[in-house]
């Protein structure tokens, strides 16, 4: 073969590869690409602006120590019934000079993943002093803090707490600063601007568990405000945490979404 031809060849397989390799591009981007949410979902924002929003897991106080995995805009979304069931509990808490403020709505699994990677890696106890206090981190499966599922995934659960009016801001949390225990009394935990719950939200003690008898007085004045608002709506509270409804009927009760919580994944809503 002359020097020319060799060249020609060569010339000839590298056109090739790079058309193949064209011709590829758009199927591993479509594959790579993030799922949107269904039709269904919607953005509570746009249902109620009134109800405060104070997505924890888009920042790095809550019981991981970081952003978790699938939080890119700091928003709540939820299925279109929920969503609206809580606007007709906001208008009644408004009435009374409250307001709702959500700390968590849909979660992707990607983020319940990463609670289990957290979970399993025993070394990682940065949060330990003010989330999970009394509780040895090898027992946050068994005792059923963390779960490879969670209802939240289904797009209709939602954590929120109570806040009077005119809320007060709350001021953000500085990594790295000293933490106090979830379970102490509100003057010596993080700052909030929630009624007293008697723990503070995401407490892995049984002291959040919703009925617990040592929570008396306000405190469970309180608790029972935020469940009577919601369970007349057709929410229903899960028992060992004050914070956590589901609104019933779900309407993906078997489905565990992974569309990121991003104002991108609800485009032309």
């Amino acid at each position: 073969m002359t020097r020319t031809a060799a060249a020609l060849r060569r010339l000839a397989v590298l056109t090739a590869a790079a058309l193949l390799g064209t011709a590829a591009a758009p199927s591993a981007a479509r594959a790579t690409a993030d799922p949107r949410a269904p039709g269904e979902f919607v953005a509570l924002r746009r249902v109620d602006p009134t109800i405060i929003q104070e997505i924890r897991y888009s920042t790095a106080h809550n019981f991981v120590g970081e952003r978790v995995d699938g939080y890119r805009d700091p928003m709540c979304i939820l299925t279109a019934p929920a969503a609206r069931a809580l606007r007709t509990a906001q208008q009644g808490l408004l009435k009374r000079g409250y307001s709702l403020k959500v700390y968590d709505c849909y979660r992707p699994q990607r983020a319940v993943d990463h609670f289990v990677r957290w979970a399993e890696d025993l070394g990682d106890q940065d949060m330990k002093a003010e989330f999970y206090p009394r509780v040895d981190k090898t027992r946050l499966f068994a005792d059923g803090y963390i779960a490879e599922k969670s209802g939240h995934s289904r797009g209709s659960t939602v954590d929120l707490t109570v806040v009077r009016l005119p809320a007060r801001p709350t001021r953000p949390y500085l990594p790295g600063e000293p933490l106090k225990p979830c379970y102490g009394p509100q003057r010596e935990r993080f700052p909030d601007n929630s009624l007293d719950m008697g723990t503070g939200f995401d407490c892995f003690d049984t002291l959040a568990h919703t009925d617990d008898p040592r929570v008396r007085g306000v405190q469970r004045a309180h608790r029972d405000l935020l469940r009577n608002a919601l369970s007349a709506q057709g929410f229903v509270n899960l028992p060992e945490e004050w914070w956590h409804f589901t609104y019933k009927p779900e309407l993906f009760p078997d489905t565990y979404f992974d569309f990121p919580v991003a104002r991108r994944s609800l485009t032309g809503r």
